[in-house]
């Protein structure tokens, strides 16, 4: 059942480029689809326009413009698109070239929605695909592991996912840590996130299901028990996408949410291995 306004709940995303405004409208109207009663915040930095965000408004989101972290110049030229991908090169897919991963570090400016108890982040390349409120009962700081290609990785977490309790006094903390001398975060705030919160709650692999796993690791695949379906590295909006007939189940439900069209019954769709 979903909650009543009044527990001062959010689902939060960030929004850094007009392609990434297409992914939030998206991602609003499948919340919306759940009938939660939580708020829709959208972060967004100036990079966005405001054209693009429009379409938010008609999904009853709350906009709140941000900057990005005041970090230091030398920071910055560490993190910077060229240098991160030099220093820690991305094998398993493609990042595409509207990704800027200083844009990544935006997301801590959640801690400072402090009108909030409790907030979910969803990154906007992302749709929910049936109510998932409870999460907002979960501890800070819970997440799902980053496993998209080997269960080894059930040790690692992945931010596109995450509860969290805003807390300005958790803000300030994060800054400090984030910005030492010489730091290097490969994974920007996702591997900043992980060492800032080392006993993170695991959430199942279902909050936040890797598109990767639909080839391999297809038996792991069940759209009946996926609440959170994330589209890492390649877009579905992409027109260029590499992975397109790999990924293309996956790639028309998106396109469903974000033209607002009639859904399949997505707990009867074909698995990977039925689609085969």
């Amino acid at each position: 059942m979903s909650e009543p306004r009044s527990l001062r709940h959010a689902y939060v995303t960030l929004v850094t480029n007009n392609d990434y405004a297409m992914g939030a409208k998206a991602l609003a109207a499948s919340l919306r689809r759940t009938g939660t009663f939580a708020d829709i915040v959208v972060l967004h930095t100036a990079d966005a326009g405001k054209a693009s965000l429009a379409p938010l408004l008609q999904l009853d989101c709350r906009l709140v413009p941000v900057d990005h972290l005041p970090l230091s110049t030398a920071f910055n030229a560490r993190h910077a698109r060229a240098n991160l991908h030099s220093a820690a090169p991305f094998t398993k897919g493609r990042k595409p070239d509207f990704h800027s991963p200083l844009d990544n570090f935006c997301k801590l400016r959640l801690w400072q929605l402090s009108e909030y108890t409790s907030c979910v982040f969803i990154d906007a390349d992302a749709i929910v695909l049936r109510n998932i409120d409870k999460l907002f009962h979960y501890p800070e700081f819970s997440a799902a592991p980053n496993v998209y290609e080997s269960l080894a990785d059930f040790h690692r977490l992945n931010s596109g996912v995450f509860v969290a309790q805003p807390s300005e006094d958790t803000f300030q903390r994060m800054l400090e840590r984030l910005d030492q001398p010489d730091v290097f975060w490969k994974r920007t705030d996702q591997t900043f996130l992980q060492d800032f919160f080392p006993d993170w709650h695991g959430l199942p692999v279902y909050f936040n299901m890797l598109q990767y796993v639909w080839f391999t690791m297809p038996r792991l695949w069940d759209w009946r028990s996926i609440s959170i379906l994330h589209y890492q590295y390649e877009k579905p909006w992409e027109a260029n996408h590499p992975k397109v007939e790999k990924l293309r189940p996956l790639i028309d439900l998106w396109h469903a949410f974000y033209a607002g069209d009639d859904l399949p019954d997505i707990s009867a769709m074909a698995n990977p291995e039925e689609a085969a």
